[in-house]
């Protein structure tokens, strides 16, 4: 296990893709080509920008082409040490989020980026020394968020003056004149989130729990130990054919 906290980094790639079929019949969606470049390669470059030193990719949907793409890429960072969760070759099923994150603990430090490999976010900055000031706070995760896009007019949590995530829906965040807004699904996170009492899924997950995030994160939103940020840059949840043409057709930073 990785001990320096700040380069640690787990990318989400393991995902079927249905609603960018038939793009993703034959392609990982992580894969698709944005600006000339597969799309995870522009966070996988923007990782190893900040400093990172250890990066774990788990697989599941074609997971043989994104190991390729990968054990490629790590030739060209070889100061990178790269490691796979294979949930498909493991399981024969995708874990979803957090039974992804679980299942890939064992190889990851106390504190770790996380983000998925369908996200197109060209100007994030992944500062070491944001990772290691969150590592010394008393948060279990701190998010970045992003202004609603038109597919998520609502948001996903709320956001407080203090820099609090907040577990509200619409209604209780319009009454309290709290703004929502979408994660990003781009965080830092303390391995705790990931154990009891946060979590039940068993550690390492060796039965192979599906598992959302959300639930994790609204439980410890409630107890106030989440933070985050409002992330202004270019991003895009890169769901469907028509946002991948809208990235491709515009500027790299303008859409």
């Amino acid at each position: 296990m990785s001990t320096d906290a700040s380069m640690n980094a787990i990318i989400l790639a393991a995902g079927r893709g249905k609603r960018m079929r038939p793009l993703t019949d034959a392609t990982p969606k992580p894969l698709l080509a944005v600006h000339g470049r597969p799309m995870v390669q522009w966070l996988a470059d923007a990782l190893s920008e900040g400093g990172l030193d250890r990066l774990v990719v788990n697989t599941e949907w074609l997971g043989e082409q994104v190991t390729a793409f990968f054990e490629s890429w790590n030739v060209a960072h070889p100061n990178v040490a790269l490691q796979f969760s294979h949930e498909g070759l493991d399981f024969g099923y995708a874990l979803e989020t957090a039974g992804g994150i679980s299942r890939a603990l064992p190889m990851l430090g106390e504190v770790f980026w996380a983000m998925a490999g369908d996200v197109y976010v060209p100007e994030f900055d992944f500062s070491s020394s944001t990772a290691a000031s969150f590592a010394q706070s008393d948060q279990l995760a701190h998010l970045w968020l992003v202004p609603n896009p038109e597919h998520n007019p609502g948001g996903d949590f709320g956001l407080d003056d203090s820099g609090r995530a907040l577990n509200v829906d619409a209604d209780q965040a319009r009454q309290a004149g709290i703004p929502r807004y979408t994660f990003s699904t781009i965080a830092l996170y303390k391995r705790a989130l990931f154990e009891a009492p946060w979590s039940d899924v068993l550690p390492g997950n060796p039965q192979g729990t599906s598992a959302p995030l959300a639930p994790l994160l609204r439980k410890a939103m409630d107890a106030g130990r989440v933070s985050a940020e409002l992330f202004d840059g270019a991003w895009m949840d890169v769901g469907t054919p028509e946002r991948l043409a809208q990235i491709n057709a515009a500027g790299q930073s303008h859409f």
